[in-house]
């Protein structure tokens, strides 16, 4: 039989892969995080009709004769190209902006993905839209520890925020040094407990002949002296208050100013998770009720040496293969890895006018090789009729 013949159904195998590669690219244009991917042919074995031979005295040497014996596919490569960014406005809608993968579990198996379509489950979980559990690392006290294995991310419904006791107040301000002696000045602030009781502190400013006295109305008291720069002089040491340290430093007295106000303490009332958001570094945080905020878990991303080794897995995932090297494990942003981002999602790269453009090279070269097969037959019929 003519060795064209057999270069044909090649031919037609190998197209025929190109046609279906190109097709599943095409289905997959607005598949979230999709990449797509291309064939790649060479030519198969070749037959030896002459070997080659080396110059000798009086002649030249001569090339090999071959002939070629078809075309295979040599191989099916992903493109891991970034698709476009697609707002959504969905906190829990991620994209990866850079390298990495997000990493889920899905039936025991380790699986790696670009699309960041997540949403929490019944169980405060995040998990993807067919179920799969996105890993990362929970926090502990409000930070993560590094070397902590992964493990599933947990929205922590209902979580509390301890309360915090006050231990120090600040006062800011000017005291007006033109006010008429007697005269009072009365600043309360909120203050809390160890277990988050809330109370008020109250200091009384009386003006006097030398200054003004501060006076929390239970027998403490202290003076406040001011130069005519209007700066302390002296500078009055931490007032304490029933265990609270109160700062009367930074208090000018100025004339014909009165703002007086006690601007800071450092307690909290306890209070419940009410919100939270996703940040560029991947990391879940919390807002409580008492205006904490407190990072409840990070997400990890993954990166490997040959991202193209990796085998598609089905729902835009993939699997780590030989071939792709070990997952390095990391956080967005750090380690080679991307940033994320929230409220957007990475669109499939397909592009296609490349991919019509591979309908027609797929097509065009499919007809080709069905004309091979044809015209040897033709040659055939003609080498049968030969016997007439």
């Amino acid at each position: 039989m003519l060795r064209s013949l057999f270069s044909g159904i090649s031919g037609l195998r190998s197209h025929q892969t190109m046609l279906d590669v190109t097709g599943n690219n095409i289905a997959n244009v607005n598949t979230t995080g999709f990449k797509s991917s291309a064939v790649q042919f060479q030519d198969s074995l070749s037959q030896l009709l002459q070997n080659s031979m080396m110059p000798q005295q009086g002649a030249g040497g001569q090339n090999p004769a071959q002939v070629g014996l078809g075309v295979q596919v040599a191989g099916i490569s992903t493109n891991f190209a970034a698709g476009a960014p697609q707002p959504t406005g969905v906190p829990t809608d991620l994209m990866i902006s850079g390298d990495g993968f997000f990493i889920v579990q899905s039936g025991g198996e380790t699986l790696y993905t670009r699309n960041g379509g997540f949403s929490f489950d019944a169980n405060g979980q995040l998990v993807t839209a067919d179920g799969a559990l996105v890993q990362g690392w929970t926090a502990q006290n409000g930070a993560i520890v590094p070397g902590q294995g992964l493990g599933s991310i947990t929205l922590p419904v209902g979580a509390l925020a301890p309360a915090t006791e006050t231990t120090s107040a600040t006062v800011t301000g000017n005291l007006p040094s033109d006010a008429a002696d007697d005269a009072v000045l009365v600043r309360d602030v909120k203050v809390y407990g160890p277990d988050g009781t809330e109370s008020s502190l109250r200091l009384t400013f009386t003006h006097t002949a030398t200054g003004w006295d501060v006076s929390d109305g239970n027998g403490n008291d202290t003076t406040l002296a001011f130069g005519p720069d209007g700066a302390q002089n002296p500078v009055t040491p931490l007032f304490n208050v029933n265990g609270i340290e109160v700062d009367l430093s930074a208090i000018t007295g100025f004339a014909e100013v009165s703002d007086l106000k006690i601007s800071d303490q450092n307690g909290k009332p306890a209070g419940v998770l009410s919100s939270y958001a996703l940040t560029n570094d991947g990391s879940l945080v919390g807002t409580f009720s008492n205006g904490e905020t407190e990072v409840l878990a990070r997400i990890a991303l993954a990166g490997f040496v040959n991202p193209g080794g990796l085998e598609k897995a089905g729902s835009s995932q993939f699997r780590a293969s030989v071939n792709s090297g070990q997952a390095t494990i990391g956080s967005a942003g750090a380690d080679g890895l991307g940033g994320i981002i929230s409220g957007a999602l990475e669109m499939s790269n397909v592009d296609l006018s490349q991919e019509f453009t591979n309908l027609i090279v797929a097509q065009r070269g499919f007809q080709a090789n069905a004309r091979i097969i044809t015209t040897s037959d033709e040659v055939l019929q003609e080498l049968t009729n030969l016997k007439r």
